[in-house]
């Protein structure tokens, strides 16, 4: 079962923001996940990985993923067949406004 790592600033008091993002991916893929860690760092950091593959950093991508954006991500590398109801609705609409 894949592992998801959130790498946070305990300096920039991101705990809470990474505790939400693993309650809200625990809850969406609870039979497709095997582990969601909380990793303490520092110097701003704040970053994603499914197993070993960085899906976000704070750094790179600017910012914090919105959580739908965070749950797209996650599902295309574990479970890519996988509907997410609101989620890919929402995400449909606004390609289609582009």
């Amino acid at each position: 079962m894949p592992r998801i790592s959130i790498t946070y600033c305990t300096g920039c008091k991101w705990l809470l923001r990474a505790g939400w993002m693993a309650q809200e991916l625990l809850s969406t893929f609870e039979k497709e996940l095997g582990e969601v860690a909380l990793l303490p760092g520092s110097g701003g950091v704040f970053e994603i990985r499914v197993g070993e593959e960085l899906i976000w950093s704070r750094e790179r991508d600017g910012g914090f993923p919105e959580i739908k954006e965070l749950k797209s991500l996650v599902r295309d590398r574990i479970a890519p067949g996988r509907d997410l109801g609101h989620v890919d609705r929402a995400a449909q609409q606004s390609q289609q406004q582009q």
